[in-house]
């Protein structure tokens, strides 16, 4: 049986770790806002890119308190439908699906 950590003891083992991935995360928004603003397109508060949006969403709902923060952007990136499409679009996954398409089961 295994004892689970102290709440003290994950932040002082995992802290430095995710305040790194958190400040990657800051640095991709940053440079997709300049390379957006540079081409004079929407930036990510405004983009209709899917992937970016997705994102968004996730580090809304890292900040909404709720338990089951993993679980649920998991599946808030993931393509509920059941219905097979013709054809593919695109060669591989692009890691989020459209809000329209989260939906459909």
């Amino acid at each position: 049986m295994s004892i689970p950590l102290t709440s003290n003891q994950v932040v002082d083992r995992y802290f430095l770790e995710h305040r790194a991935k958190a400040l990657d995360i800051a640095a991709f928004l940053d440079r997709f806002d300049r390379a957006a603003t540079a081409e004079g397109v929407a930036t990510s508060a405004t983009t209709t890119d899917v992937r970016v949006g997705a994102l968004a969403a996730a580090l809304d709902l890292v900040r909404d308190g709720q338990p089951d923060r993993a679980r649920r952007m998991l599946e808030l990136w993931s393509d509920h439908s059941v219905d097979p499409i013709a054809s593919a679009h695109t060669k591989g996954a692009i890691g989020a699906v459209p809000l329209n398409a989260r939906d459909r089961t």
